[in-house]
Order: C-alpha cells, then sequence, then structure tokens
C-alpha cells in the first residue's frame, strides 16, 4: 500500500470512530456540567413504550387487541376492559386517529370470514363511540382470515387469529 492509501484509510476510521458518540464533548441533553447545565438539564422526555401519548406505549401498555369467541362478534369482559383503557387513551390523545382491523380464524370460506372480521371490527367502533371517541377519527377494515398471527390448525391458533386490532396513526383518515 501506498502512504496515501494508508493515510486515508486512518483518517476515514478517525472520522468514523468520531461519529459514534453525539455528546462526546458534552453540550448534549444529558450534559449537566457544560453551558447547558440549568434548569431541565439531564432530563431527557420519555419515548417509545415509555411516553404514555405514543402509539408504542398504546400497544404494548394499553393493548392493541381484543379476542372474540368462536363466530362471534360479542364482546368478552376482558375485551370491554381493553376497549375502555383505549377510549380513554384516543380521547387523552385527540392528534391521533384509529384503524380497527377485524380478523377470523382460518375457519370457514374466505367470504365468511371477512364478514365475521367486519362485524368484529364494528363492534369495537361502536363501543370505542359509546364511550366518547368521536367517530370521525375512527375506521375499520376487515382483513378475515387474510392475516393471521399464528398458522396452525389447533385452537390455540385460531383463538389468536379471532381478534380486532386497534392501529394507531396520524393523520387524516381518507
Amino acid at each position: 500500500m501506498t502512504f496515501t492509501t494508508k493515510a486515508l484509510l486512518v483518517l476515514l476510521t478517525l472520522s468514523t470512530a468520531a461519529c459514534t458518540r453525539p455528546d462526546r464533548f458534552g453540550g448534549g441533553v444529558n450534559d449537566t456540567t457544560g453551558a447547558n447545565a440549568g434548569a431541565g438539564a439531564g432530563v431527557t422526555a420519555p419515548t417509545g413504550a415509555a411516553d404514555p401519548s405514543s402509539p408504542q406505549f398504546f400497544a404494548q401498555t394499553i393493548g392493541d387487541r381484543v379476542l372474540f369467541e368462536v363466530d362471534s362478534a360479542t364482546l368478552t369482559a376482558a375485551g370491554q376492559a381493553t376497549l375502555d383503557g383505549q377510549a380513554g387513551w384516543l380521547q387523552t390523545n385527540a392528534d391521533y386517529l384509529a384503524i380497527v382491523e377485524g380478523h377470523a380464524d382460518e375457519q370457514g370460506t374466505r367470504e365468511y370470514n371477512l364478514a365475521l372480521g367486519a362485524r368484529r371490527a364494528n363492534t369495537v367502533r361502536e363501543y370505542l363511540i359509546s364511550k366518547g371517541v368521536p367517530a370521525n377519527r375512527l375506521r375499520t377494515i376487515s382483513y378475515g382470515k387474510e392475516r393471521p398471527i399464528e398458522v396452525c390448525s389447533e385452537e390455540s391458533c385460531y383463538a389468536k387469529n379471532r381478534r380486532a386490532v386497534t392501529i394507531i396513526s396520524v393523520g387524516a383518515l381518507s
């Protein structure tokens, strides 16, 4: 290797290493010793699942799905409890919209399961509306048996696929 090639490799390695820690010179968000020290220094806002206003918090802490019995679109007590939490979150976080997806297990025809998924999604939508969520912030879609979580011909798989899932989004519903 020539001296120029070696020098370029060393320079590239050093410049890449310098980019690995943005707070390496102080002055970062968590800097309590530098020029940015003062009120609020060292405190970061929660992000992701730790942030109560995030879609990740909604999905992981509140719960984004309710399960149904075989051939049913009737909410269980556990489903109602989950939807009560969803309604509260949606009322607190008014800038989010929700799409309720209806799903079914693999038993039955495609057409039957699309209709059953639609009934499940509408049941969830109507429940959320009854708890004070504005109807114009909710949309439904049915996937029937087309998007299973589990694929097997056992009741344990079927039970996970009989569900309605509330997806949180930002922006206008079309």
